[in-house]
């Protein structure tokens, strides 16, 4: 059973590879596809553009780490921070009042906005249950992008998932108010 500290030995000694620790075991996280990157490189810098000038709050990519708490406890004892989960949504959004001040590690907390999208060799299953697992630990709302299908689905803690195409908009009024996104945006361009 891995910890925090043999995550941050291993990142220390292999600083190019992307790691999660969950429920002990560490998880090498391969290179995303080109298209999948660029996706996310897209939504972080609209995100971010929106964010940084009204003082709303930190925008990350899939390199943050997160260390989350636990569900539940062990046999009702406190559960050791170095036997949390730590993980990597691959953007996330943390609320200026929740996060004052940027960390130089990882921040103990369950960001405001998860997203995940969908690699090529992903699975939409894994890819769900991560997001849900982040809205029981209290994040407001995850987004699942799927380029395969051209859908974002947009999830809420006991809501039935939102699944957003092409022309729709994408507003979070709770969190980002006055922001909004069509969903084609996100998807690359084709250069003639």
């Amino acid at each position: 059973m891995f910890t925090i500290s043999d995550l941050e030995q291993l990142q220390a000694e292999h600083p190019e590879w992307q790691m999660e620790l969950v429920d002990g075991d560490i998880l090498i996280m391969g290179p995303s596809d080109y298209i999948s990157e660029e996706i996310g490189a897209e939504l972080i810098r609209l995100l971010g553009n929106w964010v940084r000038p009204r003082k709303l709050g930190r925008v990350t990519g899939s390199s943050a780490g997160f260390i989350l708490p636990k569900l539940e406890t062990e046999n009702g004892n406190k559960i050791e921070p170095e036997k949390r989960n730590l993980r990597a949504p691959d953007v996330s959004f943390v609320r200026a009042e929740r996060l004052k001040i940027s960390q130089r590690d990882f921040v103990e907390l369950v960001p405001d906005l998860i997203v995940e999208i969908k690699s090529k060799s992903d699975k939409i299953k894994p890819l769900e249950e991560k997001i849900q697992l982040f809205l029981q630990l209290g994040c407001v709302v995850g987004i699942l992008i799927d380029p395969d299908k051209l859908t974002l689905t947009v999830y809420r803690l006991n809501q039935e998932p939102i699944i957003l195409k092409n022309n729709d908009q994408l507003t979070l009024p709770d969190l980002l108010p006055g922001w909004e996104l069509t969903v084609s945006e996100l998807w690359p361009p084709v250069f003639e």
